[in-house]
């Protein structure tokens, strides 16, 4: 059985994303369709970037981005039509050239951590379209954001396939 946070430790983490399950993301089966977890949880990450030199216009102002390498993603409980959710994210690790990074999902209605998903990026260079290393300013605060929830009262607990090489 693996454990995971509780609502209770990462409704402290600052939330992205906000917002209620709209209508059209439902599946047949009443709930938010698996093609958007991982599509919200993307944007919750890229806003808790912004924080860390990583602008969302980063691509056409800088020629830079944010690519994904992998994904893993661990359901916990439903996600319904008009509950309220948000991304939470808590930074793991970078190497010269990736991030890594788990985004909660939570269920703001029902105060329940609803998904998890674990992410790899990498740092793009899209002149060449190859990876590069991350630029010193953006290292320097993805480090410090790293420490940071290191510190958090709660271990991370990951899915065990993912890592930074």
């Amino acid at each position: 059985m693996t454990t995971h946070p509780t609502y209770d430790q990462l409704v402290a983490l600052p939330a992205y994303v906000e917002q209620p399950v709209p209508m059209p993301f439902e599946d047949i089966n009443g709930h938010l369709n698996v093609r958007h977890y991982i599509g919200i949880a993307s944007e919750g990450l890229d806003e808790s970037l912004v924080e860390v030199g990583i602008p969302m216009m980063w691509p056409l102002t800088h020629g830079q981005a944010c690519f994904t390498a992998e994904h893993h993603v661990t359901y916990l409980s439903e996600l319904r039509t008009g509950d309220t959710m948000s991304a939470r994210v808590r930074l793991l690790g970078r190497s010269e050239r990736a991030g890594h990074a788990l985004v909660y999902l939570l269920d703001e209605t029902h105060r329940r951590v609803a998904c998890v998903v674990e992410e790899v990026f990498l740092h793009v260079d899209l002149e060449s379209r190859l990876t590069s290393p991350w630029p010193e300013d953006v290292a320097a605060a993805l480090d410090a954001r790293v420490a940071e929830h290191e510190a958090l009262p709660f271990a991370p607990t990951t899915s065990g396939s993912l890592a930074l090489r």
